[in-house]
């Protein structure tokens, strides 16, 4: 009989799950994609995903958008608690393992083939250098690779949601916008989906770009608002979102170049989430480079550090099933 291992994605829109063989290579025995909202919790998915394949799974081991504590997760952009033990029990697991979303994509960076990876700085990578990651989606998550006793450790954070740094006039007046609205105003309010609408809005209602009728009433309509804004200013349609993209991506430059200050990111930093790939040309202009770079004394540091983005949308079911394999 066929032993199978559980592996999941679950992010603050969606949940990814897939079933995979003990030993072998990462494509899934069989795969499916859950919207979120449609459900109660993350074991009524893993029952569905059952009752849909037929499949059950002896181990199992979830990426999860938000902090993982004793194997315990509260999800702030969704609002389900995840108990591994409890999942174990209900689902009769051997063992069940948490892991914060970016804890698991920074495990699957060591499966990405080169066609797998688009490079935004080649740079000059120090052998066994500490890595980092950086991914912006529903929200934006960070998370440090520490090469420790020949291999590396992966530490989560929760980075994302420190305070946003301003680091020019009308990101200045953007904070004030956005502390008006929410009192703290992390990087997640603006380095994420819905931070770009958060910055579209703050161009309509100070009146520093017009927003067009069509524009408004596409975004009057339900779907994703950060996706019709992002679609808009890749096609040059409207300058208000293409402002708003434009301060959207060089605050991602100005976060990336935080954390890869931070971790010491010399063996490279690399760029996760579902937004990057949608939207990858624009991380070789000025807006991201600049602000990635602009640090001062260090800005040489960082320029010799290799800059990547990832391009497989499976990473994080990867890592999940690279941490179960360790």
């Amino acid at each position: 009989m066929n032993e199978y291992m559980l592996a999941g994605d679950v992010g603050g829109t969606k949940t990814n799950i897939a079933f995979y063989t003990v030993t072998g290579d990462f494509s899934p025995i069989a795969e499916h994609t859950y919207l979120n909202k449609e459900f109660s919790s993350l074991e009524q998915i893993i029952r569905q995903f059952y009752e849909d394949t037929g499949f059950t799974a002896n181990t199992a081991c979830f990426g999860i958008a938000g902090a993982i504590h004793d194997g315990r997760c509260d999800m702030p952009n969704l609002g389900w608690h995840i108990d591994s033990n409890a999942l174990a029990t209900s689902l009769g697991f051997s063992e069940v393992h948490l892991l914060n979303d970016l804890e698991a994509t920074a495990y699957g960076i060591a499966t990405l083939a080169p066609n797998q990876l688009a490079t935004i700085n080649e740079g000059t990578p120090v052998r066994n250098g500490n890595m980092a990651l950086i991914a912006a989606g529903t929200g934006l998550g960070e998370a440090i690779l520490l090469h420790t006793n020949n291999d590396y450790h992966v530490s989560a954070s929760e980075g994302g949601h420190a305070d946003f740094a301003p680091h020019n006039e009308e990101e200045i007046t953007l904070l004030r916008h956005l502390t008006a609205r929410y009192g703290h105003v992390s990087w997640e309010r603006v380095v994420s989906g819905p931070g770009l609408k958060n910055i579209y809005d703050f161009l309509k209602t100070s009146q520093r770009a017009a927003e067009p009728a069509w524009l408004a009433e596409l975004l009057a309509q339900e779907g994703d608002a950060s996706a019709i804004i992002a679609h808009s200013a890749l096609e040059n349609e409207a300058e208000i979102s293409t402002r708003a993209l434009d301060i959207f991506m060089s605050a991602y430059g100005a976060e990336a170049g935080n954390l890869a200050l931070k971790s010491l990111s010399t063996g490279g930093l690399y760029i996760g989430g579902g937004i990057a790939p949608k939207i990858l040309h624009k991380f070789y202009e000025e807006a991201f480079v600049t602000s990635f770079l602009n640090k001062g004394r260090f800005s040489t540091l960082l320029a010799e550090m290799p800059l990547k983005v990832i391009l497989e949308p499976k990473t994080a079911l990867r890592g999940a099933v690279a941490f179960l394999r360790k």
